[in-house]
């Protein structure tokens, strides 16, 4: 499979996923298709019933969906939550429950 050059290629959805997986992006078929039944996948047209992804689209979708580089395991959650390393929490780090209840976090109560 060879990665398309013109970015304005039709591919079907799983031309398109092994265009992906080669140019470094692993994706499977069947993302795409749960992608596009819940509108968070690239943009397709429709040809008859069979869906066309212009190469250039889904290449754009895949590099978006790319997280920020990271040096360590840890910085995981701060990144994927769009927090600083070792930033507090705005809320004194009490968790979505105990804001409701007014009790302590979890993690706090584990602790004591």
């Amino acid at each position: 499979m060879a990665i398309p050059n013109n970015p304005d290629a039709l591919l079907r959805r799983k031309r398109t996923a092994d265009a992906l997986t080669e140019a470094g992006y692993p994706t499977s078929e069947k993302t795409l298709a749960t992608q596009a039944s819940r509108g968070d996948g690239p943009p397709y047209h429709r040809y008859g019933r069979y869906p066309l992804y212009k190469w250039g689209d889904a290449l754009a979708w895949a590099e978006a969906r790319l997280k920020p580089a990271r040096r360590s395991t840890s910085e995981q959650d701060h990144l994927d939550q769009g927090s600083q390393v070792g930033a507090p929490k705005p809320d004194g780090g009490r968790d979505d429950q105990a804001r409701a209840t007014g009790q302590a976090g979890a993690a706090r109560v584990r602790a004591s």
